[in-house]
């Protein structure tokens, strides 16, 4: 048996930053790619990707559905990229990420319309909308990771929050891009071929991602355990994650629920809300998101280091309540058809969920050895995507579409917010622990269960 490893000297803070700025860049990279398909499935691909119909909830639905395709992809990639990265190294794995979705994005932007192949044009969406989703379902697992088994223990729910903030930065991004275009170009010349630009404009941004990915390298104490792996032939993956650590699984899918659902209420429903329901301009509901998603991401690291000043339950059960109660205040903030008081509503409701969001990389990354971290990490965070955020503005968009009021949809995130809390109450407080006694801990549990194995033949 290997020498349990002493706990590293806290890394330079010149390196810690140079891995917070690849993570960074290739976060960007995904989410402005996944979120640009978000966006474009209210504004565009519901006008000619599909058949047309007489009811405008209903292509907007279809739309959605093929949304949700990515989302089904994810705990899939999650699970694949989980595995191997678990085996070879995060870097690796995310530098396949970032081609494979950069990829997938592009050609999105080369389809053809439902009017000119009928339902290929369907077919081909839903195959680059699942490639595009798996590669971000190993995105997110790696790109935490990194930062978390690089930072300092005292300090990780701050440094590990940065990755989080790239994901605003991306949907800013995405959100600009869109609102440039369809600001400067007619209904017609958008539709038919200016919201492409923006799907090809991803090739840029990959190339600089990529590049900066190729500059770090793993964290110690990740070279560390699988040196001990080879030594004491220790196991890694899913089901091996299921089979030791099931708490850390389920509570990890419970603290997700709300979160991921509140999400694509505030930035995805409510451009359905604003738009279709309430009937208001395109290019105002697009400007309104870009000064949420600044909002949104000043708030998400000074939330991650309260996390470590106070822990991480307080913060995170502070943003599950206050999820319960948004929708109640929110919609009739945008029923009021004023400017001021719509952004801040959905500044409201980032700001909420950057209370759940921004401590989640240390919570979940503190639940796992690194052994089976990345595997662990995203199966938790990936597989909850499917029943929450996947299916959040489908739900809310036929709920509005059955009752024509938005209380139902208000219901049902609170009803979401409740699960979380239950998630919250029952995980245990890991402000400040260190990944090295995760894995002593888990190293010493493995060899009593073998001894004990041994001693029953």
């Amino acid at each position: 048996m290997a020498t349990p490893t002493a706990p590293e000297a806290p890394p330079q803070q010149s390196s810690l930053r140079r891995v917070v700025t690849a993570s960074m860049a290739g976060t960007v990279v995904e989410w402005y790619e996944f979120f640009l398909f978000a966006t474009a499935a209210t504004l565009v691909f519901n006008l000619i990707m599909f058949p047309p119909s007489d009811d405008p909830y209903t292509p907007i639905i279809q739309a959605f559905l093929t949304y949700a395709v990515g989302f089904i992809a994810r705990p899939l990639g999650g699970i694949v990229f989980g595995h191997f990265g678990d085996k070879y190294g995060r870097k690796k794995l995310l530098q396949v990420a970032i081609i494979l979705v950069g990829v997938a994005t592009f050609l999105m932007g080369c389809l053809p319309t439902f009017d000119q192949i009928g339902y290929w044009a369907v077919g081909l969406l839903i195959f680059l909308r699942f490639a595009q989703g798996f590669a971000v379902g190993g995105e997110w697992g790696g790109g935490v990771l990194l930062v978390a088994e690089h930072s300092p223990d005292r300090s990780r729910g701050f440094w590990a929050s940065w990755p989080q903030a790239a994901v605003p930065v991306g949907n800013l991004l995405a959100t600009i891009v869109l609102l440039v275009l369809n600001s400067t170009l007619s209904p017609e010349a958008f539709l038919s071929w200016g919201w492409r630009i923006g799907f090809w404009l991803s090739v840029i941004i990959v190339a600089i991602g990529y590049y900066i990915r190729t500059r770090i390298t793993d964290a110690p104490i990740f070279t560390e355990a699988k040196e001990e792996e080879e030594i004491e032939g220790a196991r890694y993956g899913v089901l091996e994650v299921i089979k030791r650590y099931p708490r850390g699984v389920i509570t990890a899918m419970g603290l997700r629920f709300a979160e991921n659902i509140m999400y694509y209420l505030v930035v995805t429903f409510s451009i359905t809300y604003l738009r279709v329901f309430l009937e208001m301009d395109v290019s105002a509901i697009l400007t309104w998101l870009v000064i949420a998603h600044v909002v949104h991401m000043l708030v998400i690291t000074p939330v991650g280091a309260l996390a470590d000043r106070i822990g991480r339950r307080p913060v995170y059960f502070i943003g599950a309540v206050l999820a319960a109660g948004w929708g109640f205040v929110a919609f009739p903030m945008f029923d009021t058809r004023e400017p001021v008081i719509i952004i801040l509503a959905i500044c409201l409701g980032l700001i909420i969920h950057a209370f759940m969001y921004a401590p989640q990389p240390a919570i979940m990354a503190e639940m796992f050895p690194t052994r089976m971290r990345y595997s662990g990490v995203s199966l938790g965070y990936q597989v909850t995507s499917i029943v929450a955020g996947s299916l959040a503005p489908i739900i809310a968009t036929a709920l509005l579409q059955q009752y024509l009021t938005w209380l139902p949809v208000a219901i049902y995130l609170a009803i979401a917010a409740c699960v979380t809390l239950v998630a919250v109450i029952s995980m245990r407080e890991t402000k400040g622990i260190s990944l090295y006694s995760i894995d002593r801990a888990d190293r010493e549990r493995m060899i009593d269960q073998r001894d004990a194995a041994r001693a029953a033949v």
